[in-house]
């Protein structure tokens, strides 16, 4: 029975009526924007695919939206449309866009200068804010959350000898090579649909479910793991929450193996001022942090233990000269320190976070409100600011049951319909943001939005 109706149905609701939403609701959207689609619907002249990276055509929009502008917690594209901005640039953007404090610091570093491999006295400031905020006792700058997730990985290896690091089944971090690994029938293998990559990414990386701490005791025991790189929630599939008990376990068993322990918390930095590590005491030996950190200028931080820090040092001392292929160019550079300070100072703030975990909580009821109402098999999740709507019975447990409670079809005609009701979500992932910017009456209208939606595809 449940065969027949996933032929015929998709989270609960059929095919037909989702095929037909999504044609109604993309003629609508085509003609709210006939000049964006003049310029843009055939693709942007001299890019490869018509756009300028890849995954803007991932956007299951007839076309790209082609932005005039952003303030706040609000986009306007060129046809003068105006959205509630709830994806905020996929976290990049999660204080709004261009927050008053980072702008102000842009414009006076831009008479100073963009970059020259030295430190401003900026830096003087952000090293002791680290600390403060995140409570690792040495960092250093990077420009993406990637970067600084290979960066730290490379050091844990450095350190410990090994080679194995460990990820989790629907894990993301970036296009970190290693992380790319999935567990499908329960083997490991390279993530399906990754261009030119010809090696065996499971020889180096061991992947095992989220929340299992059986499997996780297994991988650790062999003791040929240099690190377990986790987000403390997983993000960017369906949103999968830690089970009571599982980071301790997970603290306890890599300290054990004598496995180093990461924390990437580009995502879950929604948590609080200081992530989900603070609010619930994790004790990582690494913590990286991209995206918002310097309120949409790219930049990223990683930090390391005392530990870690004094067995880094002692191998440096050991290891022969030569370049160490971690850092980039224009990584700590004087424009990320003052964007980087002004964000750490002035927008992370607990008065901003008590604001946005605020509307985050009546966003959380309003939408499992509407799917109550509609009697549709679908959940809300939350980690503080970050609501996500997922069209499967929940709560997950794992990348697994993530992977299969992912609906595209059905996510791909919401989205759409959300955007002709004047609502902007995170395009592959049903995520949406409260920023300090963010509104009472936008999360509001997002809630009517969605019920509005719902009823057409409850009816």
């Amino acid at each position: 029975m449940h065969s027949d109706m996933s032929k015929t149905s998709i989270g609960g609701i059929g095919r037909d009526r989702i095929a037909d939403l999504r044609e109604t609701e993309g003629a609508a959207f085509r003609k709210a924007r006939p000049q964006s689609q003049a310029k843009v619907g055939n693709g942007l002249p001299g890019f490869f695919g018509g756009v300028p990276m890849h995954w803007m055509n991932d956007w299951p929009t007839p076309f790209p939206i082609l932005v005039d502008s952003a303030k706040g917690a609000t986009i306007t594209d060129i046809d003068g449309n105006k959205l509630d901005d709830f994806c905020l640039g996929d976290t990049g953007s999660m204080f709004g866009h261009s927050p008053p404090p980072v702008a102000r610091a842009i414009r006076r570093q831009a008479g100073r200068g963009l970059t020259y491999m030295l430190p401003s006295e900026d830096a003087l400031a952000i090293g002791p804010l680290l600390q403060q905020r995140f409570g690792l006792p040495f960092w250093q700058i990077a420009t993406t959350a990637t970067d600084a997730n290979r960066f730290a990985l490379r050091v844990a290896r450095a350190v410990t000898g090994r080679e194995k690091i460990l990820v989790f089944n629907g894990c993301y971090h970036g296009s970190v090579d290693e992380t790319m690994v999935r567990l499908i029938d329960g083997k490991p293998v390279n993530r399906p649909g990754l261009a030119g990559e010809f090696r065996d990414l499971t020889r180096t990386a061991k992947v095992i479910e989220f929340n299992d701490i059986s499997a996780l005791e297994a991988a650790l025991g062999d003791k040929d793991v240099a690190c377990v790189i986790a987000e403390p929630v997983l993000t960017n599939s369906c949103m999968v929450l830690a089970d009571p008990g599982y980071h301790d376990a997970l603290r306890k068993l890599t300290r054990a193996a004598g496995t180093l322990l990461l924390i990437d918390e580009t995502h879950t930095i929604s948590t609080g001022p200081g992530g989900y590590t603070r609010k619930y005491g994790l004790d990582p030996d690494f913590f990286v942090l991209g995206k918002p950190i310097a309120g949409g200028v790219p930049a990223s931080v990683w930090g390391m233990s005392d530990d870690v820090a004094s067995r880094y040092a002692d191998y440096n001392r050991t290891k022969e000269p030569g370049y160490s292929g971690m850092g980039t160019t224009l990584s700590a550079n004087p424009l990320q320190f003052a964007a980087m300070r002004a964000a750490l100072e002035e927008v992370m703030t607990p008065e901003n976070y008590d604001r946005m975990d605020h509307l985050a909580r009546r966003l959380d009821a309003g939408l499992t409100g509407v799917i109550d109402r509609y009697r549709l098999p679908w959940h809300v999740s939350r980690v503080g600011a970050r609501v996500e709507f997922i069209c499967a019975p929940g709560p997950l447990r794992n990348g697994a049951e993530a992977e299969v409670a992912h609906a595209p079809e059905l996510e791909a005609a919401i989205h759409v319909a959300l955007v002709n009701r004047g609502v902007l979500i995170a395009p592959f992932h049903n995520m949406m943001l409260i920023s300090p910017a963010t509104t009472a009456t936008q999360v509001n209208r997002l809630i009517t939005a969605f019920g509005a939606v719902a009823a057409k595809l409850g009816a």
